[in-house]
């Protein structure tokens, strides 16, 4: 296979008179700086990093703002939270540019910043890189697309919820989720904002079927409440066939002593007057059919799209979930195979009928210049995912990075290689679960952490942060995906709807693929690290008081000896010494 430019994802800064290095690794709409200094040690006047960026079409350079400054900032100052007047104490940052979808390249200008002993900051030589931020992975082959899924977070309060109100947002209910119409005057807005490149890239692929009049498009759901989509499904007519779910979550049931449908049944009863009822089943497999995909088979549009994220509200406006969608023929057809083979198996569930065919196995998908494969559950023993997924885990020769949906209730091989190799000190280890999950030590001697939990900050919140919505009942975090060596040539991911679980491997209906690719590798590395620092930020403030009485604040040069500068840390402690170097 051809080696790919290595530029598109991954830049570094040229400027040999800066006293730091800057690597910027590209994302999906988002960008990983990440900085490092060229001597053993920073000087202690260094206070921390401005950030500038230019979009493509644009000759002015914006600056990243600070939601904490200096102790000894002007209040009333309007540029006080410009990182070139607070500068971040970090050696890297994600940064999401308002129009990343814009062709072309950003720009990215770095500085280090200095603090005298009168509180003067004095600014040293920039690093710049650029780097096309454009939305698809591999235009016409294969894009990853993720939720932005960050109700609990600052950005949204301050956008959209000022006091944590999304009754006019979001349904209460997901049952309620077919006739709710959003009535805030920002819902469109922030709808798009929550649902990020995965909403806009499901609404797209459906209306591109809608407007190809001789495509034929094959869904299967696990949830199915979000109105928009179910529409778009509507309009297809007998275009479509779809298998919904109909395991316990996704039925009638009792609610005030009466028997209300689900959105599911909702959906169904649409659905098959305007597919016909023949074109629309409900399957749960051994316990679950909890694919997620849409297949689009037509003229010149062979496109299947897979991954975590559910057709429905919570799914793509609260959690953090992702979607790939492929292109190809030979796509197409693996997808279209193994959407008959759930097909055949019908309402009858039975786990051995699927067993027999080839779509338990794992299968090139035939993409030029990357090598993806994909498999189906439910696996039989012969064929287990689940066991070779945890055999390559001791494989890793540097990082593993993972966002992990009910690892805290999954026992088997993958937690135990998890575990295994958290304690390895060779290996860097980010990870984050939907609940703290036990027998990983917080700290272990080589300073991996345990996964990092998504708790919302409730109470003691340190000024100047705002009280934050946590997105209603259930988990945020609903990703799935391992990321292995995304720094090295053997990088790959796992990733789609399967759970990681006994469960997901031999008795529900799942998609997986395993991608062997720098640039998605670094795509889901970033998403790992942006989940990480946001969750292991609020559950470390809700376990300890602040030790500046409540509020944050940006760090001022020592003043004496038995004060440390803001890097030590970074030099000190294990973790974040080896976080500053494996990323830069």
């Amino acid at each position: 296979m051809p080696k790919k430019n290595q530029v598109d994802y991954q830049v570094v800064g040229t400027n040999k008179n800066a006293l730091f290095t800057l690597k910027i690794h590209r994302g999906e709409g988002m960008a990983l700086l990440a900085m490092n200094w060229k001597t053993e040690k920073p000087p202690l006047d260094f206070v921390g990093f401005s950030v500038e960026y230019k979009e493509p079409d644009n000759h002015k350079f914006f600056t990243l703002q600070n939601r904490i400054s200096f102790p000894e900032a002007l209040p009333n100052d309007p540029n006080v939270h410009s990182t070139l007047r607070s500068p971040l104490q970090k050696f890297r940052w994600v940064h999401f540019p308002h129009n990343a979808d814009k062709k072309g390249l950003f720009v990215y200008k770095v500085k280090p910043v200095f603090m005298n002993e009168k509180g003067e900051l004095s600014y040293g030589e920039p690093q710049e890189c650029k780097v096309a931020l454009a939305s698809e992975t591999y235009p016409k082959a294969l894009n990853v697309a993720f939720t932005r899924g960050f109700i609990s977070s600052q950005a949204f309060v301050d956008r959209f919820a000022p006091k944590g109100d999304l009754s006019k947002i979001l349904p209460a209910k997901s049952n309620k989720g077919l006739d709710f119409t959003p009535s805030d005057p920002k819902a469109a807005e922030a709808l798009s904002w929550m649902g990020f490149e995965a909403y806009s890239s499901i609404l797209q692929l459906l209306d591109e079927a809608i407007k190809n009049k001789k495509a034929k498009v094959c869904v299967i759901a696990y949830d199915l409440t979000q109105r928009d989509i179910v529409e778009r499904l509507v309009k297809l007519k007998k275009r479509l066939r779809i298998i919904i779910d109909d395991s316990k979550s996704h039925v009638a049931a009792k609610e005030d002593g009466k028997m209300v449908k689900s959105a599911e049944d909702q959906a169904e009863a649409m659905l098959k007057i305007s597919a016909g009822a023949t074109n629309v089943i409900r399957q749960k497999m051994g316990a679950l059919q909890h694919n997620k995909t849409i297949i689009v088979d037509g003229p010149g549009l062979k496109k299947a799209l897979c991954g975590s994220t559910n057709l429905s509200w919570r799914g793509i406006f609260v959690q953090n979930n992702n979607a790939m969608i492929l292109t190809g023929n030979k796509v197409v057809e693996i997808f279209n195979e193994a959407f008959e083979n759930f097909w055949n198996v019908g309402t009858s569930n039975k786990v051995a009928l699927f067993n027999t065919t080839t779509s338990p196995t794992w299968q090139s998908l035939g993409l030029k210049n990357i090598n993806a494969e994909v498999t189906f559950s439910p696996h039989s023993d012969n064929n287990s995912a689940l066991q070779s997924i945890a055999d390559d885990i001791p494989n890793v020769k540097s990082s593993l990075l993972y966002s992990m949906a009910f690892l805290a209730q999954t026992n088997g091989p993958i937690r135990d290689a998890l575990k295994n190799i958290t304690k390895n000190n060779k290996i860097f280890v980010y990870g984050i679960a939907d609940k703290p999950v036990g027998g990983i030590d917080l700290k272990n001697s080589d300073s991996n952490p345990q996964p990092v939990s998504p708790e919302v900050i409730s109470g003691n919140i340190p000024e100047p942060f705002k009280q934050e919505s946590s997105g209603g009942m259930g988990i945020r975090m609903h990703h799935k995906f391992l990321v292995m060596d995304f720094n090295t040539d053997d990088a790959r991911v796992y990733m789609g709807s399967y759970n990681f679980s006994g469960p997901a491997d031999n008795k529900n209906g799942e998609n997986l693929l395993v991608i062997r690719d720098r640039k998605v590798a670094t795509s889901y590395m970033i998403e790992a690290v942006r989940i990480f620092d946001h969750y292991e930020f609020r559950v470390a403030n809700k376990k300890a008081k602040s030790k500046t009485g409540g509020k944050l604040e940006l760090k001022l040069p020592p003043r004496n000896k038995k004060e440390k500068p803001w890097w030590d840390k970074y030099y000190s402690d294990k973790r974040y010494s080896r976080d500053r170097e494996i990323f830069s």
